[in-house]
């Protein structure tokens, strides 16, 4: 914690380096994207991306879980995917699962969660518990196939947000699906109109 501490101390400094920069961001926000990710600790968007301060809204939940659109549901997810989409006007939204997921291992093994309540509830909303097919594993127990169709499943679930809806029937909004692997740092991206997985 101790060093976390000492960065927040001294980053004032850092971002008087660049005071022209910061000074433009605070008159305000245009992101070039919304990135949708697992709030695991190893899986950090603009490490990932490179993007720089203002290039991305940043939206992370356990298991990268988007739940489906209800009108009358006070959900944070919602509240921050509508502010990215109709009043930044995000050309693209980025959900971005990951291998090692333990979101995912939950939803595999609903013994995990027995004693996390509210971790089980959430993942409850994840959509598709019940029709998960059977696990492919890699060497390393990873559910590989599992976590591509949870990620596939929660870009379904944006799709039912009307204001998404429109947007992409408009051709104003574009939805991507990326599979990163935390030990390798690769990026599978979903090609478009399949369910197939490929470097970007």
């Amino acid at each position: 914690m101790q060093s976390l501490i000492e960065h927040a101390r001294t980053f004032p400094a850092k971002i008087a380096e660049h005071g022209q920069d910061f000074t433009h961001l605070a008159r305000g926000q245009r992101p070039m994207a919304a990135f949708l990710s697992c709030s695991d600790s190893r899986v950090i968007p603009s490490l990932i991306t490179g993007a720089r301060p203002g290039e991305i809204f940043e939206l992370r939940t356990a298991g990268n879980i988007v739940p489906r659109y209800r009108s009358s549901a006070a959900c944070g997810v919602a509240a921050s995917l509508e502010f990215a989409v109709k009043a930044l006007h995000v050309p693209d939204i980025i959900v971005c699962g990951h291998s090692h997921c333990g979101a995912v291992q939950g939803l595999m093994h609903r013994q995990s969660v027995e004693s996390l309540p509210l971790m089980k509830r959430w993942l409850a909303g994840a959509g598709h518990t019940a029709r998960l097919a059977a696990p492919r594993t890699d060497a390393t127990g990873d559910a590989v196939e599992v976590t591509r169709q949870h990620l596939l499943t929660q870009m379904d679930h944006l799709r039912s947000y009307p204001w998404i809806a429109q947007r992409l029937t408009a051709g104003r909004l574009r939805l991507h699906a990326w599979y990163y692997t935390v030990d390798t740092g690769e990026v599978l991206a979903c090609q478009p109109g399949s369910r197939e997985f490929r470097g970007l």
